[in-house]
């Protein structure tokens, strides 16, 4: 029986080795501290995956080998090189296909619709760190001597995700809304179901491998309007919204770190940030889930986390 190997518990990662199990497949789940969901399919591994003899014993067999990591978002010029490295190194020792699930950010600021044909131009450390994770992938993967593919999605409505923490949490405690980020600023935004349901359509599909694709979402919603319907879906009262000033995140930022780091991305916030995604439904015909259904469950998941 195939098997397939998902490297993190990432909200895609979660995602995507549940949707497998639910097919009836087995599934080894790679994080650092064995966690992930229960289920009777998946099992959960303690590993460091950046360690390439274990992960290629770990992967041997395996169909796939999903990348669905997801590092502390202020580490990634230092977390993501050895991961990386030891993802290629498995794909090539065990054949398996590479599929990784990564985002936009390697494209840098861009106007106007960012399809797969985007140049990938960010120059800021922590954005063309994916960037490179591709194009060294996609040099093996020409040279014959891996097989990949990658899915690229904006930002996501689950529980971790800024929206979900700084403006659904807040209205589902009762409190007034203070949104980091301009509230109406176009932006897609994207389900982690349908992220996890392209990353394994690609990945079993040839007709993918050597390319990126941008996984189906919906058309764009501004925070105010996004944050308003998830109001209005899950029954709750109209919010009252204040918006931050930059200014004042700027000097948070000289006293966390996280909230500093943060500043490479502002530009997705100031101006529309905007996802062109039908080459993934013409060619697989997959649609992007109802918001509304991405919506209440992004309220289910969070009230289960409180």
């Amino acid at each position: 029986m195939k098997f397939h190997v998902v490297i993190g518990a990432s909200a895609v990662g979660v995602a995507t080795a549940e949707l497998l199990a639910e097919r009836g497949e087995q599934v080894i789940l790679v994080t650092r501290s064995g966690s992930g969901p229960n289920h009777p399919r998946i099992k959960r591994v303690a590993a460091d995956a950046t360690n390439a003899d274990v992960l290629s014993k770990i992967a041997e067999g395996s169909s796939t080998i999903y990348n669905c990591a997801s590092p502390p978002y202020n580490t990634w010029p230092k977390d993501w090189p050895p991961l990386a490295s030891a993802l290629l190194i498995a794909a090539e020792r065990t054949h398996a296909v590479l599929a990784t699930y990564s985002n936009l950010y390697g494209y840098g600021p861009v106007k106007g619709l960012m399809s797969e044909d985007t140049p990938l131009a960010a120059t800021d450390p922590k954005l063309r760190v994916r960037a490179d994770m591709w194009r060294n992938a996609l040099t093996l993967h020409n040279a014959g001597r891996i097989r990949m593919t990658e899915i690229r999605s904006s930002d996501h409505l689950q529980p971790n995700s800024m929206f979900s923490l700084a403006l659904c949490k807040p209205l589902l405690e009762g409190k007034t809304v203070m949104s980091p980020i301009p509230l109406d600023v176009p932006r897609s935004w994207t389900s982690v179901n349908d992220a996890a349901k392209l990353l394994v359509t690609v990945a079993e599909d040839s007709r993918a491998w050597g390319k990126a694709w941008h996984v189906p979402t919906s058309k764009p919603m501004t925070a105010r309007e996004l944050i308003l319907r998830f109001a209005e879906v899950n029954g709750l009262e109209r919010p009252k919204l204040i918006v931050i000033p930059y200014f004042i995140l700027w000097i948070a930022g000289l006293f966390v770190s996280m909230i500093r780091e943060l500043r490479a991305t502002r530009y997705q916030f100031d101006s529309p940030f905007l996802i062109d995604s039908n080459a993934a439904t013409a060619t697989f015909g997959l649609k992007p889930e109802p918001i509304d259904e991405a919506l209440h469950d992004t309220a289910r998941l969070l009230k289960a986390k409180s």
